[in-house]
């Protein structure tokens, strides 16, 4: 009988094949197609499946292998560098201390320097790194005890950045921040510019209904992809980067606006002291707002050839009814927002709004948000280090270590005592450094606000100048994606190269200098924020 495939095999193999494989004697003729033939056929079958099969496991076996040294290796190197950057810090605290620097100050920066290096090379979580910070400065002396290691935690504005992160999970759970995206979509008319321009409006407007900036672009970057392809362009177009850069990059700046935006105004402002949720709007509005026009002006520069080809109308659905949870969602949002517009008439602490809606979202019969949910979609990180950031920034005070540095950069540099204006420039052009190097903001604000404002004090500048001066060279700009989580949900999308984030994250550092020099000096002097108060 001819040695053929039978198209019924499972592995596509001759009768030959299959007797090969059970009988283990090449060269034998197979047995007819009896019972007995077809039965020893499908056991060899199955013992050459059984074969494959085997294999492949023990090729998943060895990518797991391989995957668990990788892990391992990279496991390794972090626990390294944390050793050396720990055994950095224990040096510093072991050498003498310079002069005028007292020995808590010394141990303070010696943490501080640990703290920064830990957060420059993101090796361990960065809520570790927080914790770690809490029991160094315990450990080492910096500051009394434990209590005083922990004062940020005792903060307001730790429990108020939960209720703002509480509200945005509420806006997008109950599904409100998208129909209001939706909204703009619709009313493109197929113009790219005018879609361009009605994202660009969206970001304060979504910034009420949903302070964090990483919130609006998890849901934003849905809506616009499923926008943009209806439209028909193709992915990597000009228009499309032009898209997600605006995502990625100025979105955050329509929250820095608010003093509910973010982690960024919420800790700048608990560092400067004194500013409400008013008084944050009426200083930031006016620098903000030109950050985002000239940032946005600036993308349309750099992609303006995606603008010029028209886009596919999108297609008209009919208006769903407010479902409870929206309607829920939104009266407990506006009351919020209400409580925090009026803030000179109550004085409240504006945590104290935040912590209302939130036991209200979470209230049976109220909220629209269970425990489980909030457990889910609440990043715990975000409390831990804005926490652990806020008692490092107290020690660095409460131990002179932040003055220590400031007069002595005074010292050095004595001229900026008779040139006030000379002081914002040289934080700005600091600052932008310091950011390169830290991804984490708020370990960027920690650690530069409170010696920015000593700077102030040192040489007559108003030191509340002095530190959202720094706070904008730190904002405004993004050299890569790991500095924003926002930026990391369009990046890890493959919409944007790190080249492209960094190229506008140098023009941004342009604009940010620019903006504070030429805008947000001369306005906060006339809203009552000189730069200069203190008569030499």
């Amino acid at each position: 009988m001819p040695c053929t495939t039978w198209p019924w095999s499972p592995t596509g193999l001759s009768r030959w094949d299959f007797w090969n494989v059970f009988t283990r004697h090449r060269g034998r003729p197979p047995p007819g197609d009896g019972p007995f033939c077809m039965t020893r056929l499908l056991q060899a079958s199955s013992i050459k499946a059984a074969d494959s099969m085997e294999q492949v496991r023990n090729g998943e076996d060895r990518s797991a292998r391989d995957s668990g040294s990788i892990t391992t290796k990279k496991e390794w190197r972090a626990l390294l560098t944390t050793v050396l950057l720990a055994v950095l810090s224990v040096a510093l605290m072991a050498v003498p201390p310079p002069a005028g620097l007292p020995p808590a100050g010394q141990r303070v920066l010696a943490v501080a320097v640990l703290a920064i290096g830990l957060w420059c090379t993101d090796v361990i979580p960065a809520a570790v790194t927080g914790l770690l910070v809490v029991i160094a400065l315990t450990l080492s002396g910096g500051v009394p005890g434990l209590g005083e290691a922990l004062v940020g935690f005792a903060e307001p504005v730790a429990y108020f950045l939960i209720g703002v992160l509480t509200l945005g999970l509420a806006v997008s759970h109950s599904g409100l921040a998208e129909r209001v995206a939706l909204f703009f979509l619709r009313h493109c008319q197929g113009s790219s510019r005018a879609l361009y321009l009605q994202l660009l409006l969206s970001f304060p407007l979504l910034t009420l209904l949903l302070p964090s900036a990483t919130t609006r672009t998890g849901i934003l970057i849905h809506v616009y992809e499923q926008a943009l392809d209806l439209g028909g362009a193709p992915r990597g177009s000009p228009l499309v980067k032009a898209i997600m850069l605006a995502l990625s990059s100025i979105n955050r700046l329509a929250s820095t606006m608010l003093l509910t935006g973010g982690i960024t105004p919420v800790l700048a402002a608990s560092l400067i002291g004194g500013i409400s949720w008013s008084r944050w709007l009426v200083l930031m509005i006016v620098p903000y707002g030109a950050l985002l026009a000239v940032g946005a002006l600036l993308i349309y520069g750099l992609y303006r050839e995606g603008f010029r080809a028209p886009l596919a109308c999108m297609p008209t659905a009919e208006t769903r009814p407010f479902s409870g949870k929206e309607i829920r969602t939104l009266v407990i949002t506006i009351g919020a927002s209400l409580l925090w517009l009026t803030d000179a008439w109550h004085h409240w602490n504006p945590a104290l709004p935040a912590v209302l809606a939130w036991i209200c979202l979470l209230m049976p019969g109220i909220g629209v948000l269970t425990w489980r949910d909030f457990e889910k979609g609440f990043g715990w990180s975000n409390f831990f280090v804005m926490a652990s950031s806020l008692s490092l920034a107290r020690a660095l005070a409460s131990s002179g270590a932040s003055v220590w540095i400031a007069e002595a950069t005074v010292r050095g540099a004595p001229f900026f005592s008779q040139q006030p204006i000379l002081v914002p420039v040289l934080l700005l052009l600091i600052g932008a450094s310091i950011r390169l190097l830290i991804p984490n903001i708020a370990g960027f604000l920690a650690t530069t606000i409170p010696i920015a404002m000593s700077i102030g004090t040192a040489t007559g500048v108003n030191p509340a100048v002095c530190g959202l001066a720094v706070m904008i060279a730190g904002d405004a700009v993004l050299y890569y994606p790991a500095q924003s989580a926002s930026s990391l949900v369009v990046y890890e999308r493959g919409h944007l190269t790190a080249a492209e984030i960094l190229r506008f994250g140098l023009w941004m550092t342009l604009v940010a200098y620019l903006v504070v020099l030429f805008i947000a000096l001369p306005y906060w002097a006339v809203v009552g924020e000189p730069l200069r108060i203190i008569p030499r």
